[in-house]
């Protein structure tokens, strides 16, 4: 019902139908009973009867699965049960540390009291959650097929993502794979070069930054890097997030001028397409930690929808384009040659576009890969700088190793990048510590059996219809998997006799997820990267974090100065989990030029 609002809409499926069908019963029944019972009451029982059903349906389920599971010598996970119904009171605590709190709080110490692996049954609903990799191997690779989106993360997501490859499941999902499979070839995620003007501007812009004395906030810019040169990667076509004068770029909290500047940056129309991905992402994944009652916040209306009108506004000209340019290249009468030359020489939708002409399919496809890669390798480089800043020893090393590999000004190829051992070791250990995607979810459509972690217990049954929770971040900074190190940052491990833990299992690292469904653009993201990185570094000889540049509430609280699991007491920034996971207030960095040392 496309024209209403999810809210209303919600409330026609689940409540006025089903009304109105207990309504019509219950008067059938008195009639034909001969009962004179007054309307009112009629009215009542059929409303009454609506969450009768429903709690009827959940006790029901519930024994069904304990018998199904003692029917199979199986357990069900342990429930993370608060007392209260649905179980309220823990969806209020777990929002409160999604918001306010380190990603994994309150998970690390369900973890402590029941292993790797529970339930924490919200909203009447089986939300298995996990951190085991011997259990996402199942779920992600051997057992595949047991485990999709699921249909209640497509309706959270489609208004953002559509129906593409990151919101779509079995043939749909295969479908969108193989169009996209063929531009992610060797031959163009290898070419460096096509990324580097836009990597020197953001040089050049921390370079005039700097002369002011003020720190800049690293994260926009990474951001502002990724989407121009993704866009212009995919599309063709180039946002220009970096042609922005110095005065309109974010202001440090401890710059005169800072609340100013913050309306000028919401407003400035360079900010539009970003600001406004950015925040339909946060609305997205709100929704998805709702769970399936997220439309009866729309009441009003679809809060995405603002927000995409101007992503698309810049979408739907770019891909129109691009489905001219292949028309024109079909009724041309070509040669083999040319064909050849434009297939090597053009973009992701040009690529896409000879394969369908499918408006919908076609803006799915390219919304989906512009948020994967600017939010994967945005928040990757934002997160390695910092890591750089508070390690001064891995950053020397590393200046060291670009310069006695490329120099000081070379832009580098890919062979040049292939033998850069500890370039790749930084970037995949701050892939480790800061995953850029930190938490993943599945469906469970058929039930499962999983073998228990622990000998002399029962195997694991997982209803079907359950909600798969995983969290990378914490698999990736648990001391079982990764050794008493874990939440330290040491670009070592990789290299050193401390690869036995991935060599064992590698399943331990899934910063790319893993399986069929692994990240298309995995090289091409590492790649990306370790141009960014070179460039950066060819430029700066040292970067520091200015924790006053910050908002105040966006700083580390002192409360995070104690004993905890992963790497919440070592952190100096305040990371937050939205689709991707980013720095709160931004990531304000100094550098040194290096014609300044």
């Amino acid at each position: 019902m496309t024209w209403t609002t999810p809210g209303i809409d919600f409330l026609i499926r689940h409540v006025f139908i089903p009304a109105s069908l207990n309504y019509a019963a219950l008067y059938l029944g008195t009639y034909v009973l001969s009962l004179h019972a007054p309307q009112w009451l009629i009215f009542s029982g059929a409303v009454v009867l609506i969450p009768g059903r429903l709690i009827a349906s959940v006790v029901y389920t519930y024994r069904k699965h304990i018998g199904e599971a003692e029917a199979r010598g199986a357990r069900l996970p342990p429930v993370i049960d608060t007392q209260s119904f649905g179980n309220w009171k823990l969806m209020l605590r777990l929002e409160e540390a999604m918001t306010a709190g380190y990603p994994g709080d309150e998970f690390w110490d369900f973890v402590e009291q029941h292993g790797s692996t529970f339930n924490l049954r919200l909203g009447f609903e089986d939300v298995v959650t996990t951190i085991d990799p011997e259990y996402l191997k199942r779920i992600l690779s051997t057992e595949v097929e047991k485990f999709e989106k699921g249909e209640d993360f497509r309706q959270a997501m489609e208004s953002v993502l559509g129906s593409g490859i990151f919101n779509s499941d079995g043939a749909m999902w295969k479908f969108h794979r193989s169009l996209a499979r063929p531009f992610f070839a060797r031959d163009r995620v290898t070419d460096l070069e096509r990324f580097d003007k836009h990597i020197q501007k953001g040089v050049q812009i921390m370079k005039a930054r700097m002369e002011t004395g003020y720190a800049i906030d690293f994260q926009d810019l990474m951001q502002r890097v990724t989407l121009d040169t993704s866009s212009e990667f995919f599309f063709g076509t180039c946002i220009n997030s970096l042609e922005m004068s110095l005065d309109n770029l974010p202001l440090p909290y401890n710059h005169p001028r800072h609340e100013d500047s913050v309306q000028e940056f919401s407003n400035h129309p360079e900010n539009a397409f970003s600001e406004a991905l950015l925040k339909a992402q946060f609305i997205a994944s709100q929704r998805d930690r709702v769970g399936w009652i997220w439309p009866l916040l729309e009441i009003f209306g679809d809060r995405t929808k603002k927000h995409m009108q101007v992503v698309n506004a810049f979408l739907i000209p770019v891909i129109n384009a691009a489905i001219a340019k292949n028309v024109d290249t079909i009724e041309q009468d070509e040669t083999k040659e040319v064909n050849e030359e434009f297939e090597r020489d053009g973009t992701f939708l040009d690529d896409l576009s000879r394969q369908t002409s499918d408006f919908s399919i076609l803006k799915d496809q390219a919304s989906n890969a512009l948020v994967a890669a600017r939010d994967t390798i945005a928040s990757s480089a934002t997160f390695l700088f910092c890591m750089l800043s508070q390690h001064p020893e891995v950053m020397a090393r590393l200046r060291a190793e670009i310069l006695n590999k490329v120099g000081p000004s070379r832009i580098p190829t890919y062979e040049d990048v292939k033998d850069m051992k500890y370039l790749r070791a930084v970037i995949n250990e701050t892939l480790r510590v800061l995953p850029p995607v930190p938490w993943n979810v599945r469906h469970c459509a058929n039930g499962a059996f999983w073998p228990s972690a622990k000998p002399n217990e029962k195997p694991l049954y997982i209803p079907p219809g359950s909600h798969i929770l995983y969290s990378v971040l914490m698999m990736h900074t648990h001391e079982e998997y990764w050794g008493p190190d874990a939440a330290q940052f040491d670009p070592d491990r990789f290299l050193d006799e401390r690869k036995k833990y991935l060599s064992a299992n590698p399943f331990i690292f899934l910063p790319f997820n893993a399986g069929p469904r692994i990240c298309l653009g995995q090289q091409l993201a590492y790649n990306q990267l370790s141009i960014i990185v070179i460039r950066f570094l060819q430029a700066f000889s040292s970067f520091t974090l200015v924790e006053a540049a910050f908002p105040p509430d966006a700083r580390v609280p002192k409360e995070w100065n104690g004993e905890f699991k992963g790497r919440k007491s070592l952190e100096r920034f305040r990371p937050k989990a939205v689709i991707s996971m980013s720095s709160e207030g931004g990531m304000w960095l100094k550098a040194l030029p290096v014609d300044q040392e």
